[in-house]
């Protein structure tokens, strides 16, 4: 098979080094140029040291648009409306953006959550990734929707890693806030609750109970940890039951019978889920790699799906176990 050549722009940061890493080994991908306007001819590797020996491109600042087939969008939020008006891709050009610009499926954009979109991916030349929050809360509570369980108010907390505010440094990010500390951010306002709702609303009309969500700032580099819940009557082997035919079609997201942690997800794909009934409330757990699951991972499954692929392709990754 043909290779498929790829550009990433925005590739110097935290989600732009993760898709070298693998899209350098995929199977189906030719990395054409790595674009950096602040890293413009230094090697990719002085920038990402950990692929000294697998990568020999250099970053460029020059956008090239003609004989790409395929383009990853790691721009700053709110930047990537702007380039698309100023450089022009061939409509056959398949274009994944991780930024929030078209998660409201504007300008011709898909939302790219595979495990509720995919039939409309595979047929996408514009895919507007999901948030690393998004995901996991999404993954998490997407069938119950489904299923209508939620009809009043739902309770979630979740915690991220540092790398989840980027790689550019702030009081909030640094190691002397992060180590031995947790703090609480965008109390029930948190950006990705508007794509949340989107979903919801496409999985059950007429969707509109409150996303109680409260955000925390984790203490370790990476992942992320939701807990939800809400009232319910069944049990647990039917909510297990729900969960895992809902999912039956997704590699990458498996509903656990045992407990989980979050070490079993970092450095994959993955988003482990657990559900389980308690004082009548259904709660559920999901864990994912805010890096992959929540942002560059799950671009290359989109990338993966909009090209025919094997949906696994590039993404058999080992976690790190301990």
């Amino acid at each position: 098979m043909k290779k498929i050549k790829t550009a990433i722009i925005g590739a110097a940061g935290y989600t732009g080094g993760e898709l070298l890493r693998l899209l350098v080994h995929h199977p189906h991908c030719e990395l054409v140029y790595a674009h950096s306007n602040s890293q413009k001819g230094k090697k990719v590797s002085d920038s990402h040291p950990d692929l000294l020996g697998d990568i020999d491109l250099v970053f460029t600042d020059e956008v090239i648009t003609e004989g790409i087939d395929a383009v990853f969008l790691g721009l700053p939020h709110g930047q990537t409306k702007g380039f698309l008006e100023k450089y022009s891709f061939s409509p056959e050009t398949v274009i994944i953006d991780l930024s929030t610009d078209f998660r409201d499926e504007s300008n011709g954009f898909t939302y790219g959550l595979p495990e509720v979109n995919k039939v409309k991916i595979q047929k996408a030349k514009r895919i507007a990734n999901p948030g690393c929050f998004a995901t996991g809360i999404q993954l998490a509570l997407a069938p119950a929707v489904a299923k209508g369980w939620i009809t009043d108010s739902i309770h979630i907390s979740g915690i991220t890693g540092s790398t989840g505010a980027g790689k550019g440094l702030s009081e909030t990010s640094h190691f002397s806030y992060r180590l031995s500390n947790i703090s609480v951010y965008k109390l029930f306002t948190h950006q990705h609750l508007k794509e949340i709702k989107q979903t919801f609303s496409q999985l059950h009309t007429g969707f509109d109970a409150d996303l109680m969500f409260v955000p925390y700032r984790g203490n370790f580099s990476r992942g992320i940890w939701i807990t939800a819940y809400f009232p319910f009557t069944g049990n647990s082997d039917k909510a297990i039951a729900a969960y895992k035919e809902f999912y039956s079609d997704s590699p990458f997201t498996i509903v656990s019978d045992r407990d989980i942690d979050l070490k079993q997800v970092v450095n994959t794909n993955k988003c482990l889920v657990n559900v389980q009934v308690s004082q009548g409330q259904l709660v559920v757990y999901s864990a994912i790699d805010n890096l992959l699951k929540g942002a560059s991972g799950q671009a290359v499954q989109n990338f993966n799906l909009a090209f025919g692929l094997e949906e696994t392709a590039g993404l058999k990754l080992k976690s790190i176990a301990f």
